[in-house]
């Protein structure tokens, strides 16, 4: 199985959208406009996931931001620009600049909605052709006067505001044990950014199971996978959730940093590890998204640093027919 992760992406994004809302759940949104008109191929994989809050409560905020990676490319979705707004761009992307793209689809739907096409052709144009920076370097996009550090990362601090040490704690064992697990919080903003937030922390590992951070209403199946999975879901979708056929599933609701789990896998890590990192974490001075990355990152290079003394190696002794055999060809 491929890796959904990209390391050496060609280009800022592959694919620019505008999506109308579909009038119902079964239906999928319809692709208004495309750039480049060349990748009409991925349009519709991934338009389904652009308008999820159809079928969310009327009384949710229009402004809604989200990031969405699929195998691959990955879908970074916008907010809903405008009140009562029926259509909205989206950026199908490798890279993971949330602030970057939150800012240029904010520029995006300015555009679209003053009817300045020629304006936001001449965008894109420069943004496609533009290279490729280089890993942890400031990106400066003076195209559309953005300027963006990816270092200082917003998701580990939302994340870490939002969710207590202990359940913290609890939900990076599960995500260890490769368990199936649900985050779901009322915001969609917020949804996204814990579960991005709470991946991050494996690092230099990843998550290669399944991994869809906005759950469409019309996938809630995937939560009946009988393999592990990480997945956001809305809130108001979370008793749909419940009445399907649930086993040995981890949920952490972020309104009301709950924690509810089947296992205890925090039990299974080393006692000396999990105290090292929980007073790390109780400081101050990890109140940042880089401060709380730096103390989980010690706390990977202490469960796996030494994985090389577990590995024993056998000699291989090569057999006389696969000598005859390589030196024949």
């Amino acid at each position: 199985m491929d890796s959904r992760i990209k390391e050496n992406p060609e280009r800022t994004f592959d694919l620019v959208v505008q999506v109308a809302c579909p009038t119902s759940e079964n239906e999928d949104p319809t692709v208004l406009w495309s750039f480049p008109q060349d990748h009409t191929d991925q349009v519709g994989t991934h338009s389904a996931f652009s308008f999820l809050c159809l079928s969310l409560p009327p009384n949710l905020p229009l402004v809604q931001r989200y990031r969405q990676p699929l195998p691959p490319p990955l879908l970074a979705s916008p907010f809903l620009p405008f009140p009562n707004a029926l259509t909205h761009p989206a950026i199908l992307c490798y890279l993971p600049w949330f602030e970057i793209y939150y800012k240029l689809l904010n520029t995006l739907a300015d555009y679209l909605s003053k009817q300045q096409k020629n304006d936001l052709n001449d965008v894109l144009n420069s943004l496609y052709d533009l290279p490729v920076p280089k890993p942890f370097t400031p990106v400066n996009l003076s195209v559309v006067g953005i300027s963006y550090s990816p270092l200082s990362e917003r998701n580990l601090t939302e994340y870490f505001v939002a969710v207590d040490v202990n359940n913290m704690l609890q939900l990076y064992a599960s995500m260890l044990h490769e368990r199936r697990i649900i985050i779901t919080s009322s915001k969609l903003s917020t949804l996204t950014a814990c579960v991005h937030g709470a991946a991050a922390l494996l690092f230099p590992l990843y998550w290669q199971h399944i991994f869809i951070p906005v759950l469409p209403p019309h996938l809630l199946d995937y939560c009946c996978a009988p393999m592990p999975y990480f997945v956001g879901v809305h809130l108001s979708l979370l008793e749909r959730v419940r009445s399907r056929s649930l086993e040995d599933v981890v949920i952490l609701n972020v309104d009301t940093n709950t924690l509810e789990s089947p296992f205890d896998d925090l039990h299974n890590l080393p006692s000396d590890v999990v105290s090292s990192l929980k007073s790390k974490l109780k400081k101050q001075s990890t109140a940042t998204g880089s401060g709380v990355a730096r103390a989980f990152l010690r706390a990977q290079a202490a469960l796996f640093g030494s994985y090389r003394d577990a590995l024993r190696y056998k000699p291989v002794r090569t057999s006389l027919i696969t000598m005859f055999i390589t030196e024949s060809h």
